[in-house]
């Protein structure tokens, strides 16, 4: 299932973000991620696109809303299948994917998205729960440009993407 920025997830929910996904300090209410926030007054993602692929939807929603408030339209994938099929009939500038997901994972995903022409340099980053010792490395050999553990501090990956 595709969600497009027009749609509920683009708006900033009521509700204070998912505690699970984030770093305790910065969920306290969805105005930590405010486009008059301090921390994301820089609008480096402006005109860029980004697609997000977690099958929980709450953590999908959170991720969309900092990137949206950074500048990018952002799309959501529920699955990987959702995501190649969103990668076929878009152009995106970054990619964050979840790795733990039915049916077809996110190593799985990250390569048949570097198989695509034009995917072969988009970063993508792995935002996972997956945190043995050799998480890092399998996501790095599947096309993955980073692997970042959850929970994650928002500013943390907005500066990840910023320098890939």
């Amino acid at each position: 299932m595709l969600v497009h920025p027009s749609s509920s997830v683009s708006s900033v929910p009521s509700t204070p973000l998912t505690q699970s996904q984030l770093v305790p300090e910065m969920t306290d209410t969805a105005s930590n991620i405010s486009p008059a926030s301090e921390s994301l007054k820089r609008d480096f993602g402006s005109g860029r696109r980004a697609l997000v692929v977690d099958d929980v939807s709450d953590v999908t929603e959170m991720l969309s809303v900092l990137l949206s408030h950074a500048g990018y339209e952002v799309v959501t994938a529920l699955s990987a299948h959702g995501a190649l099929e969103a990668v076929h009939k878009e152009r995106f500038d970054v990619i964050i994917s979840d790795i733990g997901m039915p049916e077809m994972n996110g190593y799985q995903l990250a390569r048949e998205i570097r198989a695509l022409p034009g995917y072969d340099t988009v970063p993508m980053i792995a935002v996972t729960g997956y945190s043995m010792f050799d998480d890092r490395e399998r996501s790095l050999n599947a096309g993955f440009s980073a692997h970042l553990t959850k929970p994650i501090e928002p500013r943390a990956l907005l500066d990840l993407i910023e320098t890939l």
